[in-house]
C-alpha cells in the first residue's frame, strides 16, 4: 500500500452499499477500497496505511463490532464510522463506548457521510502525528544513560540543580552538566518542552497499558 495517501476502507457484505460507497468516495476525489467481509479487512491490515474505516455492524460471521473489538486489542488509531440499520443503535452506541469516531443510521445523506469521513481521516492525522512525535520522544529518552534519566526525572519533578546534587550526593556543576546533555538529547528548547515531553511520553505509556489490560 501506499503508506502516504489516506484510504477509506468500505467493509460491507451488501455488494450494492459496497459499490454505491466506493463510488461516492471516489466522486469526491478520496481513495476507497472496498471489502466484502470483517475478516477480508483484518488479513489485509496494515496498521501503518493511513486512513479510516467506514463498517457495517451486522455482517455474517465476525460483525463489525467484533472488528472493532480486534482492532482495539492490537491497538489500532484507525478511526471507524459505524452504518447502522434502526434495530442497531444500541450496537452502535456500544461501539461508541468503545471507541469508535462516529456512527450513521440508515438511511443517510451522502454529504452527512462524506462530513463524517473528512472529519475521521483529519483525526487519524492527529493520531499519526502524536504517535509519531511520541515515538521520537521515547527514542531520545531511550538515548539517555541511566544517570541522566535520574536527573530528567528530578528537574521535570520541579527541582533545582542545588536540590538534586544534594539528592544524588553530585556536585551541583555535574548536575548542570548533565542537565545540559538531557535537554541536547531530548531536542527540548526549555524547561517547559521538557516537562511536556515527559507528560506526553508517561501518557502515552499509561494508554499503552490500559489497552494492554483491556486485550488481557
Amino acid at each position: 500500500m501506499n503508506h502516504g495517501l489516506a484510504i477509506v476502507f468500505i467493509v460491507d457484505d451488501d455488494e450494492a452499499v459496497r459499490d454505491s460507497l466506493r463510488l461516492l468516495v471516489k466522486s469526491v476525489g478520496l481513495a476507497p477500497r472496498a471489502l466484502v467481509s470483517a475478516q477480508e479487512f483484518l488479513a489485509t491490515y496494515d496498521p501503518l496505511q493511513p486512513g479510516c474505516l467506514v463498517l457495517d455492524v451486522r455482517m455474517p460471521g465476525m460483525s463489525g463490532l467484533e472488528l472493532q473489538q480486534q482492532l482495539n486489542a492490537r491497538g489500532a488509531v484507525i478511526p471507524v464510522i459505524f452504518i447502522t440499520g434502526h434495530g442497531d443503535i444500541p450496537m452502535a452506541v456500544e461501539a461508541m463506548q468503545q471507541g469508535a469516531f462516529d456512527f450513521l443510521q440508515k438511511p443517510f445523506r451522502d454529504q452527512d457521510l462524506i462530513d463524517r469521513i473528512r472529519r475521521a481521516l483529519e483525526k487519524d492525522r492527529a493520531n499519526r502525528a502524536e504517535l509519531g512525535e511520541c515515538s521520537r520522544i521515547r527514542e531520545r529518552h531511550e538515548m539517555l544513560t541511566p544517570r541522566e534519566r535520574e536527573v530528567l526525572a528530578l528537574v521535570t519533578s520541579g527541582k533545582a540543580n542545588k536540590v538534586i546534587a544534594a539528592d544524588l550526593g553530585l556536585s551541583q556543576r555535574t548536575i548542570e552538566i548533565h542537565r545540559a546533555h538531557v535537554m541536547e538529547k531530548m531536542g527540548a528548547s526549555s524547561l517547559a518542552h521538557l516537562v511536556r515531553m515527559v507528560l506526553d511520553l508517561e501518557q502515552s505509556d499509561g494508554q499503552g497499558a490500559t489497552e494492554s489490560d483491556s486485550a488481557s
